[in-house]
């Protein structure tokens, strides 16, 4: 379900401190019913995602063009990523964080583990176009149990970054996370829980 962008800025999450210069675009509850020690297999199964074998056939169709664009266009060449056009969040991390643990690495999709703590985890991706971040955080849903929340947020690169991420607007709120928040569901309910 579609949160407003309070729900996570009005928390005191250790991305705000990284985060000044990016956009909030979206806040996700995500169907992830547990307890306070859920967040890992949360974690887990998102590393383990993959944008070809989702459940959603527009889904799936929708990240092959992009994909299939983006090495076209060269987009998502290696030397427009996090470590060359742009510098790593893991660079702004405060000294706590930075001796903490980053977290797991992604098994397919292009993003790199920035920080890891019990209840909040931020990963990172940057091609030409954006430089984004996924948070993902373990929250109380006020039913005595707990669920997981997703934020996504972007700074845009330039003029053309900000076209790119109107463009795709429609795709992502009637296709995409619609898609992946069944798919989320699916594979949290298959866990037993």
């Amino acid at each position: 379900m579609k949160l407003p962008n309070a729900a996570h800025t009005s928390r005191p999450w250790r991305v705000h401190e990284i985060t000044s210069d990016f956009r909030l675009y979206d806040v996700w509850a995500l169907p992830t019913p547990g307890g306070p020690d859920d967040f890992p297999l949360l974690v887990r199964d998102t590393v383990g995602g993959d944008t070809s074998d989702s459940p959603s056939r527009v889904s799936r169709a929708l990240f092959a063009i992009r994909w299939k664009l983006g090495k076209l266009l060269g987009w998502d060449d290696p030397a427009a990523g996090v470590g060359s056009r742009v510098p790593t969040l893991r660079d702004r991390l405060p000294a706590d964080l930075r001796e903490g643990p980053a977290g797991p690495e992604f098994t397919k999709l292009p993003f790199r583990s920035v920080f890891l703590t019990d209840d909040e985890w931020a990963s990172e991706m940057g091609n030409r176009t954006v430089h984004g971040v996924m948070h993902l955080s373990w929250v109380a849903d006020g039913a005595g149990g707990y669920r997981g929340q997703m934020a996504v947020l972007v700074r845009p690169n330039g003029l053309f970054g900000k076209a790119y991420m109107a463009a795709i607007a429609p795709f992502r709120h009637l296709f995409v996370y619609p898609a992946l928040m069944r798919e989320i569901g699916e594979t949290w309910r298959a866990h037993g829980r």
